[in-house]
């Protein structure tokens, strides 16, 4: 039976050391400040966005939001990013996604300053970490490995799934703490052998219960990224919990795993973002 790796315990460690870094940069003079942009009415991103505000609050972040029209016109949305970009009292820049339809969102993600994107979107990825903004749920993954004391090293390493957001970012972290890594995606062949090779299993695919126990090593180490809504508005993981609980050695739930970690990244990148905008010794 698999040790659950409960995400708000892993946060709460996370944040701990979050809390501590905002009153240094308070004792500077240094206000840590989180913009959020809101476009349109998505009952799912208004959640969201409350969410974080809450926590900014919690922590002593200063949080911005703009909430937009749904209709809000391209042009529009990337002026309030420039003029977000230029002020300096705002450290970190978030733009709530899903946008609607008639925005790109490449457009939009990539207007954001990359020393201001602490989603971490267009962050390049490096050994460098501690000068990165990392993507917020890959860097949350590997922040519970940590705490699991999981070592990656050496590792064999599956990530089902290879979207921008979390299955490639997720695949380069692994490969950065020496694991040796494996991306799966909807063309691989006999995904269950590839799957069953895997000491660390990261799924990130989007499926509800797609991850079955014949496709999970005994003993493996499963990773559970997806928030799918079930036929009764159940939330649903992309792994079948009950049935791989009793396969691997340790297991993350949906809800309650890698979602909450998800925020708790976002505030460590803002104040990451504020201390590397404002060094030491530079203080006015």
């Amino acid at each position: 039976m698999a040790t659950i790796i409960r995400g708000k315990d892993v946060a709460d460690h996370v944040l701990s050391g979050v809390k501590a870094d905002v009153a240094a940069l308070l004792a500077r003079g240094i206000e840590p400040c989180l913009a959020v942009i809101l476009v349109g009415d998505d009952p799912a991103s208004q959640v969201y966005v409350r969410k974080k505000k809450e926590k900014c609050a919690e922590l002593g972040i200063r949080s911005l939001e703009f909430t937009l029209p749904a209709e809000t016109k391209q042009e529009e949305l990337l002026a309030l990013i420039a003029k977000l970009n230029s002020d300096p009292g705002v450290h970190g820049i978030l733009c709530q996604l899903p946008l609607p339809k008639h925005l790109d969102e490449q457009t939009i993600v990539r207007a954001v300053r990359p020393e201001k994107d602490v989603d971490g979107f267009t962050c390049r990825i490096s050994a460098d970490a501690e000068r990165d903004l990392m993507p917020c749920t890959p860097a949350g993954v590997m922040e519970i490995l940590r705490y699991a004391g999981i070592s990656v090293a050496g590792k064999r390493c599956c990530v089902v799934g290879r979207s921008n957001i979390v299955g490639k970012p997720m695949a380069t972290l692994l490969l950065l703490a020496d694991g040796t890594v494996t991306v799966c995606h909807s063309r691989t062949k006999d995904l269950p052998a590839v799957t069953r090779e895997a000491d660390i299993l990261v799924a990130a695919v989007g499926k509800p219960r797609f991850i079955t126990a014949d496709m999970v090593k005994e003993g493996a180490a499963v990773i559970d990224v997806g928030v799918n809504r079930g036929a009764d508005k159940k939330i649903l993981g992309d792994v079948d919990f009950d049935a791989v609980e009793k396969k691997a050695s340790f297991i993350t739930p949906v809800p309650g795993g890698v979602g909450v970690m998800t925020i708790a990244m976002l505030m460590k990148n803002t104040v990451r973002a504020a201390a590397l905008q404002n060094p030491a010794g530079q203080d006015s």
